[in-house]
């Protein structure tokens, strides 16, 4: 009897292990699809995802291992049905919690898209802190509440709670091409604190625009 209670108790804990490993989606730069559906094919099973661009999505769970994620507009369950050049991105054991991001790549005649993979453990970004992307090629430095943030070209960047409680903070933003020794204005602005929430913001191109684009989104969590 002893032996079948330690049995079931570690059954228990490496179901919990994973039900623990969670992903997120954002279809960062994306564009509107029409009865478009998408799924995640990890080798042996596909589940559907959503791909929001104004928001994250909802929160997914992942099976545990080495995993390479393929992303596919119809469910499948054999990696022979795998089209070759499907998106894709490699997960390792590791990582328990990260954000999927997809950016459009009209080179892949698949699916115009590419992935990306960000941590999200809490071990790297806390409640209350901000992880920062820069996905351009322009340099972008300022203030952001009581932090100072200068972030490179291609750059990550965790900042510290930009301020002490519940409420807004000032933001101001410039950015500097490798082209133009001059120091752009990028945003002026009012951002609201969080702190049971962190935060995840991209820098990225928009068009033709000479200016990035900035889009930050906030991930709450219900304590475990």
């Amino acid at each position: 009897m002893k032996l079948l209670f330690l049995f079931l108790s570690f059954a228990s804990f490496l179901s919990a292990q994973q039900e623990d490993r969670t992903f997120r989606t954002l279809f960062l730069n994306g564009s509107h699809r029409d009865g478009a559906q998408y799924h995640l094919f990890d080798g042996e099973v596909s589940q559907k995802i959503e791909l929001p661009r104004l928001n994250l999505s909802p929160v997914y769970q992942l099976r545990p291992g080495n995993l390479k994620l393929s992303l596919v507009d119809k469910p499948i369950d054999d990696v022979n049905n795998l089209p070759e050049d499907a998106p894709s991105v490699v997960i390792p054991a590791s990582l328990s919690d990260f954000y999927l991001i997809v950016s459009s790549d009209p080179t892949n005649k698949v699916m115009p898209m590419r992935l990306q993979v960000v941590n999200a453990s809490s071990e790297r970004i806390g409640r209350g802190e901000m992880l920062w992307f820069n996905l351009t090629a322009k340099a972008i430095a300022g203030k952001i509440g009581s932090r100072v943030l200068k972030l490179g070209p291609g750059k990550s960047s965790l900042l510290r709670e930009p301020a002490t409680k519940k409420g807004g903070y000032p933001v101001e933003l410039y950015f500097q091409t490798s082209e133009d020794e001059r120091v752009h204005p990028l945003i002026e602005s009012q951002w609201r604190h969080d702190p049971r929430s962190r935060s995840i913001v991209f820098v990225f191109d928009h068009g033709s625009r000479k200016a990035p684009k900035i889009m930050a989104f906030s991930d709450f969590r219900l304590p475990r």
